[in-house]
């Protein structure tokens, strides 16, 4: 999807032509490319607020492109300040993490508005497994802390459910995810409780009591 939606260019052989596709030419430069850059341009928007940031990554990619088969380094630049920082992406997301997902300050500020709040918690998870695919940056640890703040704690589990147990049943649906996909290892009893809730959930929105 990046090398089919990334490789248009415009021809300095043809000018005013406009931009045609050059596939080839973009795949061979990217084999050769030793890192990944991305900046953040604004303090409103963080790595997992939207898709767009792991959507314009191609860090696995360009690690399977080049034939020596060596890893990509992966850099994100924070400008959204004067004194601006450039820190490895694997940092970034860390980073992200506690400040946002698992802080208990942003989730119980989320809950406090409602049905949109559990949809947005549900969000970022979402947007943190996209990274573990486009770029293998996200740490085991981060899965695991947002499985204990959001699914271990019953208190906090019945909460999530009751607000919105659509954005539920996707954020149950996108651990599994995780773990199915190989970007989070957990006890098996973890992910035993996560299908049993699954169903639970769905037997709650079809309106079936069992």
């Amino acid at each position: 999807m990046y090398l089919s939606r990334k490789s248009f260019a415009f021809d300095s052989d043809a000018p005013g032509a406009g931009m045609s596709e050059k596939r080839q030419v973009f795949q061979m430069a990217l084999s050769t490319a030793d890192a990944t850059f991305q900046n953040l341009d604004t303090s409103e928007i963080s790595l997992t607020d939207v898709s767009h940031y792991f959507d314009s990554d191609p860090t696995n990619l360009v690690q399977n492109l080049r034939k020596d088969g060596k890893k990509t380094s992966a850099y994100i630049a924070d400008t959204t300040t004067a004194n601006a920082q450039v820190r490895t992406l694997s940092e970034t997301v860390r980073l992200d993490a506690r400040t946002k997902l698992l802080n208990p300050k942003w989730y119980e500020g989320m809950l406090s508005s409602g049905y949109e709040g559990v949809r947005e918690i549900e969000k970022r998870l979402t947007n943190t497994v996209g990274w573990s695919a486009t770029s293998g940056q996200v740490d085991n640890w981060v899965y695991e802390e947002a499985n204990t703040t959001f699914i271990q704690d019953e208190e906090m589990l019945k909460k999530l459910m009751s607000t919105n147990p659509n954005s539920f049943r996707k954020l149950v649906q996108t651990f599994l995810e995780a773990n199915g996909r190989g970007y989070w290892e957990t006890e098996e009893e973890n992910i035993e409780k996560l299908r049993q809730l699954y169903q639970e959930v769905e037997d709650k929105i079809e309106g079936i009591d069992r």
